[in-house]
């Protein structure tokens, strides 16, 4: 089976939190609610270069799909 990109996540110690899911290199956990980010991965396993690199193109990603999963299950019109 393939993984998803992105998953979309809660925590019922809180409900106003939004989490999206990373399930690709690097593996992280984002609150959309603050953009605190939280790795999955061990720090000796995270290449800072490639790190810098790719973490604000990720980030926008997992603003977008959580975007695309309130239009398509809220019918959202814009």
């Amino acid at each position: 089976m393939e993984l998803p990109k992105f998953l979309l996540g809660d925590n019922t110690d809180f409900p106003d939190d939004i989490f999206i899911i990373h399930l690709d290199y690097p593996r992280f956990i984002i609150n959309l609610k603050d953009d605190e980010v939280e790795f999955m991965e061990e720090d000796e396993d995270l290449d800072e270069a490639e790190l810098k690199a790719e973490m604000e193109q990720l980030i926008t990603e997992a603003n977008a799909f959580y975007f695309v999963f309130l239009i398509f299950n809220y019918k959202l019109d814009f």
